[in-house]
C-alpha cells in the first residue's frame, strides 16, 4: 500500500506545475544551506531531490526505484562520519522516536556537517488544517525526545504533525541539553498561503499555474514577519559542532 501511494505521488509531481513550483522554492532554499560534500537524503520518497543536488544518496524506509537504498532513519547503515548533510523533507514527523533518528545523524554526521529539514508548522492558521483538513493527527500532549520502543505494527505513513513544532520550540533547550554536540543555525516558518492551496500531493488545486510563482514572491517578503502565526511548513538548520 505504501509503495502505490509513492507511486502515486510521483505521478501527481510529474502532472501538477503549481506543486513541483512550490517544492521548487523549497528546495532551493535547502540547497542554500548545504554544505559541500556528500548528502544523505532521509525519506526521499519520490527521490525529487536528485534533480537539484548531486552526490547524494537518497534514501526511504519503503522501497522504489526512484531511490538508492532503502532504510529504517531510527538505524541507519552508513559509517561513522560519512556525510556532511543530512536532509529530511516531509519526514521527522514520520519517526516513531525522533531521538533514535538524531542519534544516528550525530553518528554520521561529519564535524561541521549540518541537518537540514522541512516538515509541518504547527501555527495558529495551520492547526486547525491540519487538524480537520489532513489525514495525519496533531498530537501535542507528547514529549518527542522521549525514547520509545519501535512497533513492529508501525506503518511508514504513521505520523504526529506536531513532532517539529514540539521538538525546536516547547523542547527545544531539552534537545540541545540531549544533544550538545548540536546547535541550531536557522528556524524559520514558511508556507502562508501557497502550500495549503496548492492541495499539496492531491489531484486538485485551488491556485492557477501561472501565477503561483508570484505568490511564492510575496510570501517569501512577507513569512519573516507572520510566518510564526501563519505558516504552514517549519524550516530547520541544525550543524554539528567542530569542537565541544
Amino acid at each position: 500500500m505504501t509503495a502505490e501511494i509513492l507511486q502515486e505521488h510521483e505521478i501527481i509531481w510529474k502532472k501538477k506545475p503549481v506543486l513541483r513550483a512550490i517544492y521548487h522554492s523549497y528546495y532551493q532554499k535547502i540547497l542554500r544551506f548545504t554544505k559541500t560534500g556528500t548528502t544523505l537524503e532521509i525519506g526521499g520518497g519520490t527521490g525529487n531531490l536528485k534533480q537539484y543536488l548531486a552526490n547524494v544518496i537518497s534514501t526511504d524506509i519503503v522501497q522504489t526505484p526512484m531511490l538508492d537504498a532503502t532504510c529504517d532513519a531510527h538505524a541507519l547503515p552508513f559509517k561513522d562520519e560519512s556525510f556532511d548533510n543530512i536532509i529530511a523533507v516531509d519526514a521527522l514527523h514520520h519517526f516513531e522516536s525522533p531521538i533514535r533518528f538524531f542519534n544516528e545523524a550525530k553518528r554520521i554526521l561529519r564535524k561541521g556537517g549540518r541537518i537540514i529539514l522541512l516538515d509541518p508548522a504547527i501555527t495558529l492558521m495551520s492547526h486547525p488544517f491540519y487538524h480537520f483538513f489532513h489525514s495525519e493527527p496533531v498530537i501535542t500532549n507528547i514529549n518527542p525526545l522521549t525514547n520509545t520502543n519501535l512497533s513492529p505494527n508501525r506503518k511508514p505513513f504513521d505520523a504526529n504533525q506536531a513532532i517539529p513544532e514540539l521538538m525546536f520550540g516547547k523542547y527545544k533547550n531539552d534537545f540541545l541539553a540531549i544533544f550538545p554536540e548540536f546547535f541550531i543555525l536557522k528556524k524559520q516558518y514558511l508556507s502562508l498561503w501557497a502550500y495549503p492551496l496548492s492541495g499539496g500531493f492531491r489531484k486538485w488545486s485551488l491556485i492557477p499555474s501561472f501565477c503561483v510563482n508570484v505568490l511564492l514572491k510575496i510570501e517569501s517578503v512577507i513569512e519573516k514577519f507572520i510566518g510564526k502565526f501563519l505558516g504552514f511548513r517549519i524550516f530547520v538548520v541544525i550543524e554539528k559542532k567542530n569542537h565541544l
